[in-house]
């Protein structure tokens, strides 16, 4: 049986540590790095390391598995990811699929179905259990998919907004005018259909958008 290299990317030690041991007990499955954050996780892949598989935690430091998915899909990298979270709301299933995850596991998954995934993942097949899947055409049959409601420029601004950024300073960090950032402002306000600052930052959350 060929070896699967796998990665772990997930800030919490333990468990990391736990993954780590119960993979081990399966010869054909070699953890080659366990990583802390997205942008350690980056790092080693820009060195050229190789790896089949990354089991992805979503909500890490530095940088999040979101923007891990978006930046291995840039790279067209032929590590494959299997997201990994405790999120099991329609629109992160969703938004990972979209981003080009492979499968889809809840932290309380059974070693199984795990072995499962990282096996079916490996043969280049999608692994999302029934349950999630259910999940994920629940939501994508009600709503759009978060991800394509604002264009990059105004999911950028929004993330500046949450900041707290004034418009003058939003404006000096992209270059651009205050003009054109209150230009953003006004679509993104309209786009999410809200009225002022405080209700966009709750929506925008609620959407996961930051």
């Amino acid at each position: 049986m060929n070896e699967i290299k796998l990665i772990i990317a997930d800030d919490h030690e333990l468990f990391r540590n736990g993954l780590a041991e119960l993979l081990r007990k399966h010869d054909e499955i070699k953890i080659v790095k366990s990583v802390a954050d997205g942008l350690e996780f980056m790092e080693l892949i820009n060195t050229q390391f190789e790896a089949d598989i990354v089991l992805l935690d979503i909500t890490m430091p530095n940088m999040d598995g979101f923007q891990v998915l978006k930046e291995l899909k840039n790279l067209n990298s032929t590590i494959k990811p299997i997201v990994i979270s405790m999120h099991n709301d329609g629109n992160y299933i969703a938004k990972c699929a979209k981003m080009g995850a492979y499968g889809y596991l809840l932290k309380n998954t059974d070693e199984a179905e795990l072995i499962l995934a990282i096996r079916s993942v490996n043969k280049g097949k999608k692994y999302f259990s029934a349950e999630i899947s259910e999940k994920m055409i629940n939501f994508m049959s009600t709503q759009s998919i978060s991800e394509n409601v604002l264009s990059n420029k105004e999911n950028e601004v929004l993330g500046l907004i949450a900041k707290g950024l004034t418009t003058k300073e939003i404006a000096e960090k992209l270059f651009v005018s205050s003009r054109t950032i209150e230009t953003h402002r006004a679509n993104i306000l309209k786009k999410l259909e809200v009225k002022n600052t405080a209700e966009l930052i709750k929506k925008a959350a609620k959407m996961n958008l930051i």
